[in-house]
């Protein structure tokens, strides 16, 4: 922590920004960390994203493909890459979570971050000069992979046995093709309200502030839809989703909106799958426990995407090794099972 320490204060010295205040910001689910920094009446970010464990190089090609697309990322001031530090643009502290608090409208909201994802995915073309990893079937299956290895472990209090796993890797393989029937764009993949920031002074989707992308890929457009409406962290009403997924359609005429909604519902499922892992791993690994009272609303996320025809492996994966009275919160954990 020392060393840390020293680091990141020789980073500061030689940005010019040794004598500012520096206030912790909200915690992350990740290694990374944020401070406020504030002199002479200004304010920026310090992005502390320790390495091996964090990659600060991915979030600055990301924030300035999404700059240069008119779109609003923070603006990275000064950036260490090896050292895994950076000063970033403040957008302060209204994130489109705290708006909706406040009584900003949220069909406002939800209306201006469907036209964020619209103006990506009109705009965004896949550049020699920054390419993110594809969100392949080898990708999308690790992170479903989260539930059987963490989530199941945690309730039964022992793992599942490998012909269960065998079947559920199978059963996704199954599937994954009817996600990919859509074009591919950039995915933000954690695109939802905590992420969002509600900017004064700019106009259209400029207002719509853009964070925690670092882990941005390539894949179907119908990712980063999934992730905002099919929210981990509140409820959103069915006619607010209808109405957002008719927005999107009318923009883009050209696609086949039953294969965009197959596609929807099978990544919303595996997105499902993989936060109740990620949220049980968080607990169980980390000491993280307050993500676990969300796991009972991404159950009935994943029960109602289960649903569609498309997922019938799936859905019959599910029936037959998760009982409903396994569909539940596991208990906290003590920060350091595995």
């Amino acid at each position: 922590m020392a060393e840390r320490a020293r680091v990141i204060e020789a980073f500061l010295a030689a940005a010019g920004w040794a004598d500012a205040e520096r206030r912790p910001l909200a915690a992350d689910a990740s290694f990374r960390r944020y401070e406020r920094l504030r002199r002479a009446g200004t304010s920026l970010v310090l992005m502390d994203a320790p390495p091996p464990m964090e990659n600060v190089r991915a979030f600055h090609r990301v924030a300035r493909a999404l700059i240069e697309l008119g779109l609003s990322a923070p603006r990275p001031v000064e950036v260490d890459e090896a050292a895994g530090l950076m000063l970033l643009e403040d957008f302060g502290d209204r994130t489109f979570t705290r708006a909706l608090a406040e009584g900003v409208e949220e069909t406002f909201l939800y209306r201006l971050a469907t036209d964020s994802l619209i103006a990506l995915h009109r705009h965004w073309r896949l550049r020699p000069n920054h390419a993110p990893p594809p969100y392949d079937d080898a990708r999308l299956l690790d992170e479903a992979l989260l539930l059987p290895d963490w989530f199941l472990p945690a309730v039964r209090g022992a793992p599942i046995s490998e012909s269960s796993r065998d079947a559920y890797i199978e059963a996704w393989r199954a599937v994954f093709p009817r996600a990919r029937t859509l074009p591919n764009r950039l995915v933000l993949r954690d695109y939802h309200v905590d992420n969002l920031m509600l900017l004064e002074g700019r106009e259209g989707v400029a207002a719509c502030g853009l964070l925690d992308f670092q882990d941005a890929v390539v894949g179907p457009v119908s990712y980063d839809l999934v992730s905002l409406l099919q929210d981990a962290r509140r409820d959103i009403p069915s006619a607010l989703v209808d109405e957002m997924l008719a927005h999107y359609f009318e923009a883009f005429p050209e696609l086949d909106r039953r294969a965009f909604l197959e596609s929807y519902a099978v990544l919303g499922a595996q997105r499902a799958a993989k936060i109740i892992g990620i949220f049980t791993r968080l607990s169980r690994r980390d000491g993280k426990d307050q993500y676990l009272h969300h796991i009972a609303r991404v159950w009935r996320i994943l029960e109602a995407d289960l649903q569609r025809p498309a997922l019938a492996p799936v859905r019959a994966w599910f029936a037959r090794e998760v009982p409903a009275a396994e569909r539940v919160v596991p208990p906290p954990g003590d920060g350091g099972s595995t």
